[in-house]
């Protein structure tokens, strides 16, 4: 059982536990597997829970490049963490905390602190058993209160950093009675130049996860097609597990529909047997369908919206990308996304923007491709087409009306031009005596208080919104006056911070300094992001040659 280091642990309450690894190769899509899993288990009526477990020795994500790492999302406790926490959100409609991340630099942060302060009692501190203590101790806690949590472990097995993780688990799976724990192994199925598909990648993947004393209960095979019924029984003879045990995730147009396969192949049903939920689950004809009936409804319209950014990897905006399609969900939209890169849009070099319907554009830190970002705003702007800037698109967005219409000539931000004659866009005054990089931007849910009236008042139909910041820079209240004079009307504020900007006689010109993408739901859209489809929608219909379009209901 477990050691006293563990504390809170109560094994007579009874919770489930699905762990999910992966192998052969990294990218093939476990934490969808696994934020699908989570999806059907909600959907039969159990409070489900996720834990992504990243072995890399950062203590969060949040000093981590976009172009290695993708995504940094932001949790509404402040969380910056990877980017299939906000699958585990989106999938679960939840909101998680930092406790649901576990990295092996919390890990070994909280060890060490606790061997300086003595707490060891001078025992020699290893792997085995203070650092499998801690992770073990790390998962329960965040277990507590949910029926089922869902555990990925990030990597594949083998990889030397995901070790004690591995051996974590092989404790708790001697710790806790069989029926409490399922092991699921997401593996890759290639095929042969004949259009064979291949087993022995799986077979090398599940004899090392073997030898560390790991026997997986389920294997999902990733594979372009359904597995072939020979493919399933030569895994399962050489694998160890029933047939019925090897289940098929094939490449589908839209990860939102991975639940509606999976359910499919009966990979809900399996599980819950194994963990002996079947008896407390809804019956099949009484569960929730609003997942199924959200992601298969029809969308009659399409239409474009340029992505503006500097990342030139999807990762790198998925939370944007995935509200675009939520947006298209809510408001019957094919949404067409298409990636512009800023660097390309120097002053006159506007013309890829010219066949889009809408343009967000999303934030970013440092200065390469900010002047691209710029130029698309002032497009905009000056063309009637519909515009969301988040972060430093919202920056962005007064620096360009500062320049342009209040003819303020070099305006900037102080972080990408510190020699700027007008910052309009400066340091949070608390940032300024921070030295450390990691975790000291403003982070996390802030409410903001919204003007009546307003666009954005229509738009979240209520006097306040509570959103998810991850910034260090905020307008220059020096400038609040002449920009609001020229037109620029602030609609939202957070005591004297300035939340969300628009202009009133724009067609849909909105920015805000939160990242409301973070907050949206496939069942339940951002209001900023609806609010961009309706208008880019309203747009068509007044454009001559367009077929007349149905109209459109609100934002949430």
């Amino acid at each position: 059982m477990p050691t006293g280091t563990e504390t809170g642990y109560d094994p007579s309450l009874g919770r489930k536990f699905v762990f999910v690894t992966g192998g052969v190769m990294s990218g093939l899509g476990k934490g969808i597997t696994a934020a699908s899993i989570g999806r059907l288990l909600a959907n039969a009526g159990f409070d489900v829970t996720a834990v992504k477990i990243d072995p890399y020795l950062n203590v969060d994500a949040g000093t981590m490049n976009p172009f290695q790492h993708g995504e940094v999302y932001v949790l509404k406790d402040g969380g910056e963490v990877d980017l299939d926490l906000g699958n585990y959100e989106r999938f679960l409609d939840t909101d998680m905390t930092s406790d649901h991340n576990v990295t092996t630099g919390k890990v070994y942060r909280e060890v060490i602190e606790k061997e300086r302060a003595g707490d060891y009692l001078g025992k020699t501190v290893q792997i085995i058993p203070h650092i499998t203590d801690e992770i073990k101790r790390r998962v329960r806690e965040a277990a507590v209160g949910s029926d089922v949590c869902i555990v990925e472990v990030g990597g594949t097995v083998g990889d030397i950093e995901g070790m004690p993780y591995l051996e974590a688990l092989r404790q708790f799976a001697h710790e806790e009675d069989s029926e409490n724990i399922l092991f699921t192994h997401v593996t890759l199925i290639p095929y042969s130049k004949n259009g064979e598909q291949k087993t022995k990648p799986t077979q090398h993947s599940v004899k090392e996860l073997r030898s560390i004393g790991l026997q997986p209960d389920v294997i999902v095979g990733r594979c372009e097609d359904p597995l072939e019924e020979k493919t399933r029984e030569k895994i399962a003879l050489f694998c160890d597990v029933p047939t019925g045990a090897v289940f098929s995730n094939p490449d589908v147009p839209d990860i939102y529909r991975v639940p509606l396969v999976v359910e499919d192949e009966g990979l809900d049903e399996y599980m819950m047997d194994h963990l002996e939920l079947a008896g407390e689950a809804l019956p099949a004809g009484g569960r929730d369908t609003a997942w199924r009936e959200t992601v298969t409804r029809e969308r009659d319209d399409e239409t474009s919206v340029a992505l503006v950014g500097k990342y030139g990897m999807e990762d790198a905006y998925i939370s944007v990308h995935e509200a675009l399609k939520h947006a298209g969900i809510a408001t019957g939209v094919d949404v067409d996304r298409r990636w512009v890169h800023s660097e390309d849009l120097a002053e006159g070099h506007d013309s890829q923007l010219a066949d889009v319907d809408g343009v967000v554009v999303p934030g970013g830190f440092g200065s390469r491709g900010t002047e691209g970002k710029i130029e698309a705003i002032r497009y905009c702007r000056e063309n009637d087409v519909p515009f969301l800037g988040l972060c430093l698109g919202f920056q962005m967005a007064v620096v360009e009306f500062a320049r342009n219409v209040l003819g303020f000539e070099g305006a900037h931000s102080a972080e990408l031009d510190e020699d700027t004659p007008h910052p309009v866009i400066d340091l949070l005054p608390e940032q300024r005596e921070l030295d450390d990089m990691g975790g000291t931007m403003r982070l996390g849910a802030h409410a903001t208080d919204i003007e009546p009236g307003t666009l954005a008042h229509d738009l979240y139909g209520d006097t306040s919104c509570t959103e998810r910041h991850r910034h260090r820079y905020e307008v220059n209240l020096e400038y609040i006056d002449g920009l609001e004079a020229a037109g620029m009307v602030f609609s939202g504020v957070s005591g004297n911070r300035m939340e969300i900007l628009e202009l009133p006689d724009h067609p849909y010109f909105l920015g805000t300094q939160f990242h409301p993408e973070f907050r949206s739901r496939p069942t339940r859209a951002s209001p900023p992001f609806v609010g961009l489809m309706e208008a880019v929608l309203s747009r068509q219909e007044e454009t001559p040659g367009v077929e007349e379009r149905p109209a459109v209901g609100g934002g949430n």
